[in-house]
């Protein structure tokens, strides 16, 4: 799909690996410090609004992306993501994100936004070199335990 990685939709079988990635806390500390049973990350595949995605370079698995999407016509919505820390630093989410951005905007999505936390910095920046552009900045909220940064994808960047 990028030019560095590929991006599958995530199966029954990556479940393992799924709970294995978030309960390394410098996966988990990314995600609100939230890991997943087994059978929770079943539960988390089957979700009607949310697809998952595994990321893989080399042919091997290195991150995970999940596309959501709100219920309201038109077809917009946003992504999540994190790579596991050895893949971190080479460009691969950035590639991932931006395939995967594009694509859905290619299937009739008119926009996609990630949320990254103000604090991290690096997956601020990350977003960035997918080609999100910052349009606002937002204080903790239901969703968010801190400051938040609303990004859109723009396939121009």
């Amino acid at each position: 799909m990028g030019l560095l990685t590929t991006v599958r939709p995530a199966i029954d079988d990556d479940v393992e690996l799924l709970v294995a990635w978030h309960s390394d806390p410098e996966v988990s500390r990314y995600w609100d410090d939230e890991t997943f049973s087994a059978g929770e990350v079943r539960d988390r595949l089957a979700r009607e609004r949310v697809d998952s995605w595994i990321v893989e370079a080399d042919g091997a698995p290195v991150g995970y992306l999940q596309s959501w999407w709100e219920q309201d016509e038109p077809r917009r919505g946003g992504l999540d993501g994190f790579l596991v820390p050895a893949a971190r630093g080479r460009g691969l989410m950035a590639d991932a994100a931006r395939a995967l951005a594009q694509s859905l905007l290619d299937a009739g999505w008119k926009s996609v936004t990630v949320d990254p936390y103000a604090w991290n910095e690096r997956a601020v920046r990350g977003w960035e070199k997918a080609g999100f552009v910052e349009v606002s900045r937002h204080g903790a909220d239901d969703e968010h335990r801190a400051e938040w940064v609303l990004m859109r994808f723009d396939p121009r960047s």
